[in-house]
Formats: C-alpha cells, sequence, structure tokens
C-alpha cells in the first residue's frame, strides 16, 4: 500500500521510480482526484487550487511517477492549428466541416483542411512535420494507412464519422447500425419482405454497419436480401443511378431499396422516375443522413437522421480534451443517437 506522505513529512511506502505500471490514474486514486486534474496540476495549468496541486505532487512522488514526457510535448505544442482531413467527393463533408470550424475557433484553433486522395501519403505529409497540433479524421476507410502513419509519428487525432477498427483512438460516430435497424423494422411492418440494398464502398465502416444493422433484423425474421439485389458502389448521386439499374434489371425486383446515404437514394428516386417507376406506390426508396437534398419538396425522402453538426463538435471537443490531457487517459468513444424521418417515399408493396 502507498500511503501519502504529510504535507512536509516523507513517504512512509512509496513505488519504484519510473515503474511502468504507474500511470496518472494511479496518482489521480492516491490523491482522490480526476486523471485530468492530475494532468492539469502537474503542468501547472492555472485554475488548479494550491492545496489540490500540492496533493497532487505529493501523491506522483509517492508513487514515482514521471509524466510522459512524448505526451506532455504533445500538449505544449502550440501551432494552435487542427487538421481536418476529408474526402472533397463526400456529399458528407461540408455538414461536417463547418461545425468542427466553429468548435475550434471558439477555442482559439485554425482548422487547416486537407483532402485525401484515395490513399495517397504525399498528399498528407503536413499532418507529420509537427506543424499541426492534431488531426481529426472524417474519411478513413478501414484500410487505410493514415492512422497508423499518425500514430508512427505521435500526432494526436480522433475519428469522425467513420471508424477503423485497426489503430484504436477517441471516436465520434452516428448510429449507423441501429439507424439502419429502424429502416427495417418500418419496412417489415408496412408489408415488405422483398429488399435490395444500394451500399457504399466496402471498405468504410459507415457503409458495412449500415448493412449490418439492416441485415440482422431481417435475419431475426429469417430473411435475407439475395446478392444479385445489393449493388455497392460511391456515395453519390450518379452512383445511386448505376446501382438503381444494378439491382432493379433482376428478373424479380424488390418492393423496397435501402439507400446507405441519402444521395444515393435520390439518384436512385431520379432513375426510377425516368423510368416511369411510381414512388411509393410501386416501389419504396429510404436514404440515410437527412441531408438538406432530403427535405426538398420535390425529393421528400424517407431517410434516418445522422446528428452531423452534433457529432461534429463532439468530435473537435474530444480532439481538444485529448490534447490537455494527453495520451494516459483511456480512449471515449461516443455514438450519437439516430432517428428514423418518415416522409413521402415509403409505403406498402405493391399487389402482385
Amino acid at each position: 500500500m502507498v500511503e501519502l506522505p504529510a504535507e512536509g513529512g516523507t513517504t512512509r511506502s512509496r513505488g519504484v521510480a519510473g515503474a511502468p505500471s504507474v500511470t496518472s490514474h494511479d496518482v489521480a486514486r492516491l490523491a482522490g482526484v480526476s486523471q485530468t486534474t492530475v494532468s492539469r496540476a502537474l503542468r501547472n495549468v492555472p485554475g488548479v487550487p494550491a492545496a489540490t496541486r500540492d496533493r497532487v505532487t505529493r501523491a506522483a512522488e509517492a508513487l514515482g511517477y514521471v509524466p510522459n514526457q512524448l505526451g506532455r510535448s504533445l500538449v505544449n505544442r502550440a501551432t494552435r492549428r487542427i487538421a481536418m482531413v476529408m474526402d472533397l467527393g463526400n456529399p458528407l463533408s461540408p455538414s461536417l466541416l463547418t461545425p468542427v470550424h466553429d468548435a475550434l475557433a471558439a477555442s482559439g484553433y485554425q482548422t487547416l483542411l486537407f483532402a485525401e486522395h484515395r490513399g495517397r501519403m504525399d498528399a498528407l505529409e503536413g499532418l507529420f512535420d509537427r506543424s499541426v497540433d492534431g488531426a481529426i479524421l472524417s474519411t478513413v476507410t478501414l484500410d487505410s494507412r493514415l492512422p497508423y502513419e499518425l500514430e508512427r509519428h505521435h500526432t494526436p487525432f480522433v475519428y469522425l464519422n467513420r471508424l477503423s477498427d485497426l489503430v484504436e483512438r477517441d471516436s465520434v460516430s452516428a448510429d449507423d447500425a441501429g439507424g439502419s435497424a429502424q429502416v427495417a423494422r418500418m419496412l417489415l411492418d408496412v408489408g415488405h419482405r422483398d429488399f435490395g440494398l444500394l451500399l457504399g464502398p466496402e471498405m468504410t465502416s459507415t457503409s458495412r454497419d449500415r448493412e449490418a444493422g439492416f441485415t440482422a433484423v431481417l435475419a431475426q425474421h429469417h430473411l435475407a436480401v439475395p446478392p444479385e439485389w445489393i449493388a455497392r458502389t460511391d456515395f453519390t448521386e450518379a452512383s445511386g443511378r448505376a446501382a438503381f439499374d444494378e439491382v432493379m434489371s433482376a428478373p424479380q425486383r424488390p418492393t423496397a431499396l435501402f439507400c446507405a446515404n441519402d444521395w444515393m437514394a435520390v439518384g436512385a428516386l431520379n432513375r426510377a422516375r425516368e423510368l416511369g417507376i411510381r414512388v411509393p406506390e410501386d416501389l419504396t426508396i429510404v436514404g440515410f443522413d437527412d441531408l438538406p437534398v432530403a427535405g426538398w419538396a420535390t425529393i421528400n425522402l424517407t431517410t434516418v437522421a445522422n446528428p452531423v453538426e452534433d457529432s461534429s463538435v463532439a468530435a473537435a471537443k474530444a480532439l481538444l480534451h485529448r490534447l490537455e490531457v494527453g495520451p494516459d487517459e483511456a480512449y471515449v468513444h461516443v455514438v450519437s443517437p439516430t432517428r428514423l424521418v418518415l416522409r413521402a417515399t415509403h409505403g406498402a408493396p405493391p399487389r402482385r
């Protein structure tokens, strides 16, 4: 047992200085404060009461705690610049960028935009030369090298919208599986049993999780989507059109299409209208994200609301918190709730 020494006294039992098992969490427990307070006290951040700072210092000495110098250097860098890494071709990107920029600006940080070009690292060299304090990744794929490179260069980062299973960091994402499960249950409730899926790139967590949530509900009802009714493409209107043609060219057609994002759904809706297929009388089409286009009077798309603004602000705050506390604190994974938005593109299946 390690006891906190009395003020001005000596330690009766002390850990081994620099022992790798001693972390700031141990100091926090001994001092009776939070890990964040330990970090602030040991870095002499203003606002920590003198008595608390003294107690934390004595606890650290009692345990032989040596602060992680790399973490402290990351915290104390003063570029006041944060990189936002995104795919400019992703229709969701503008909705992510503005709230991130505003949240960072409110804390005195600049936002630098980095456009990822299909995983090319040469376009992202500025992330690795300490010209930014950290990065927010909104475009990562499941096989992306970028998280590894950021980890190797000790650049703090958080995931926003898309996730990676390979390198753990703080993350903020929508409840993609839960949102698509809501869609599946609604379609089953109105009578559909034949479903088509217009999905995004296979190596994105968003497309993977939206497919998984939808098909899990179908499996509970002993249903599945035939392979010929599944199309995988990009998250664009043009891709939605092409995917619509691919799925609807099968000898038998689904009565409902679930699209992995709104722009794909808009493409499918436009293509259906061109072919004289009535929505929702002949075919139900549902999207995901509830982007502004979904609410246009000419679209009026049934979809899933993705709280993009809230998630973006949460990601900015998560990175700023990480810069303050350093790497010792456990990673936090925020899942923002999604909500089904019923408009005019869904209905009961047609009689056959």
